[in-house]
């Protein structure tokens, strides 16, 4: 196995290459009989912006990476279980964040246009 390091959309990877033919074929030559395999291990570059454990008491986080298309929310608006707060899109589709409890919006973390990773905070309720 060798480690090497992928870069996909700026975000670096290391993963676990097994060599099939013990290296004597030219590199980007798939062995003729086995299929190459790899284990993708975990990120090596951190996401620009906060980390999913960046989220604290009361934060809601993003449920998944896209941009942020509307917000529905403003601080100290008081909001109940369910509403709507931010609107996401990925992949030409939205994503509804909605309030897990009722509660005060304490702040929106983001603004429209503004493109969100998984877990990142969005919104904070007190």
């Amino acid at each position: 196995m060798r480690k090497l390091r992928v870069t996909v959309d700026g975000k670096a990877y290391e993963v676990l290459v097994e060599e099939l033919d013990g290296g004597s074929a030219p590199a980007g030559t798939p062995h003729p009989s086995r299929p190459a395999t790899a284990e993708i291990t975990a990120p090596v570059v951190a996401a620009s912006g906060p980390s999913p454990s960046a989220a604290g008491p009361g934060s809601i986080p993003s449920p998944l990476a896209g941009r942020v298309v509307t917000i529905h929310c403003a601080p100290g608006q008081v909001v109940e279980a369910g509403v709507n707060l931010i609107t996401l899109e990925a992949m030409k589709m939205n994503t509804f964040v909605q309030a897990p409890s009722g509660g005060t919006v304490k702040a929106v973390l983001v603004k429209e246009g503004d493109g969100v990773e998984e877990g990142q905070p969005l919104v904070t309720l007190e």
